[in-house]
């Protein structure tokens, strides 16, 4: 029996190969083109521009500080006793001069009494001795008759002196003990009058140290038993850097903002800088103060603000980004794409921006940075839609 044909087969193998290896070929030189002409596009260096903004300019020196009343008292006991009544609690307004505590004065009544008595003793006393003063000098006078008839001896005469100086004597002793008593007697008074205590200033209590039935031994020191602030006026202590500190200058303007109200500004003026710094962890700080009025009593004691004390604003301004200044020129892309240098004059700047005072104008379209293909597309839409970047 005759064998089939097998050359068919090899032939349809043999184109099968041929198509495949055609296929490698077109898809290599596909991606060949594709790098060729994408990927020089996207490698290939992009500037990023933006155009002048004009709006508030302000090269300020930024620190951080606590709120504090403007001032405060420490109240305190200046006698020992129990703490019989407390009238104020924290929070409550007090007028100067209003009771607001008191202290159990049976122990200094009683000394009053005490000291009275022994002061009318020492009155009656004086009675007795003041009478053997005027016994004494009329013994004297008549033993001087006597003597001077020699109607008694010359003795006579000298017990008369030496009786009437002994009691004259007495009697002064006796006032010095009078006046010692009266003295007493008026610290005694006073000191009932320290049982009651009085607000010294106009204020808030902004903390009690005493609860009611507690003793206070006032002996060495004062036990303080209410704090009053003057909220009506806060301090901003702000801690300012040791590289910072020359920058500043009593009377300068200030503000600060608050973490829960970061649009609104506390505006003030630099008051005082502190000559004694501290030092936190090998940094020295130095604490500058300048008050702001609180009528509403929204600052609270002991607040986070964030400070920043002015060297130098301007409003209204054209402002580029600082990045787009170098020595005094900077870089714009002409209507036609050709990069032109030009020179411009600045004003004030800081971190992020710079104030363009002359050789830019609004629709000139300023180089801030450059990069490649995506990214610097992304960054352009990034700064269009940011639009304005922060002042300070």
């Amino acid at each position: 029996m005759a064998q089939p044909v097998q050359a068919p087969k090899k032939r349809g193998r043999s184109r099968k190969r041929w198509l495949i290896l055609l296929a490698l070929i077109l898809a290599a030189a596909t991606g060949w083109y594709g790098w060729s002409t994408y990927g020089k596009q996207s490698t290939a260096e992009t500037v990023v521009t933006e155009v002048p903004v004009r709006g508030d300019i302000e090269n300020s020196v930024t620190a951080s500080g606590l709120l504090s009343p403007i001032k405060d008292v420490d109240v305190g006991a200046q006698v020992s006793g129990q703490l019989k009544s407390l009238k104020v609690e924290i929070g409550d307004s007090v007028k100067e001069g209003q009771l607001i505590a008191e202290i159990d004065s049976a122990s200094i009544e009683t000394q009053i009494e005490i000291a009275e008595a022994e002061l009318a003793n020492l009155e009656a006393q004086m009675i007795d001795k003041s009478a053997q003063v005027v016994l004494g000098s009329a013994n004297l006078t008549r033993q001087r008759a006597l003597v001077a008839s020699n109607g008694a001896a010359q003795s006579a005469l000298d017990e008369a002196v030496a009786a009437l100086a002994t009691a004259e004597a007495n009697v002064d002793a006796l006032k010095a003990q009078v006046r010692k008593q009266q003295a007493t007697l008026k610290d005694a008074r006073i000191s009932l009058g320290y049982t009651k205590i009085h607000a010294p200033m106009t204020g808030t209590i902004v903390n009690t140290s005493a609860k009611e039935g507690q003793t206070l031994n006032a002996n060495q020191t004062a036990p303080t038993i209410v704090t009053i602030g003057d909220l009506s006026t806060m301090t901003v202590e702000a801690e300012v850097s040791e590289a910072d500190v020359g920058k500043l200058k009593v009377g300068m303007d200030a503000y600060f903002t608050l973490l829960g109200q970061p649009g609104k500004r506390y505006p003030g003026t630099l008051r005082q800088i502190k000559p004694t710094p501290s030092t936190e962890n090998n940094v020295v700080l130095y604490y500058a103060l300048f008050d702001v009025p609180n009528p509403e009593g929204t600052l609270m004691m002991n607040m986070t603000a964030q400070v920043f004390f002015v060297q130098s604003s301007a409003e209204n301004v054209l402002t580029v980004p600082a990045a787009a200044v170098q020595s005094g020129e900077v870089t714009v892309v002409t209507a036609t794409g050709a990069h032109e240098t030009r020179k411009v004059e600045t004003g004030i700047r800081n971190r992020v921006r710079i104030e363009i005072t002359k050789g830019l104008s609004e629709n000139d379209a300023v180089v801030v940075g450059s990069g490649s293909g995506d990214k610097a597309a992304s960054s352009s839409r990034g700064n269009s839609r940011r639009g304005m970047p922060p002042m300070f």
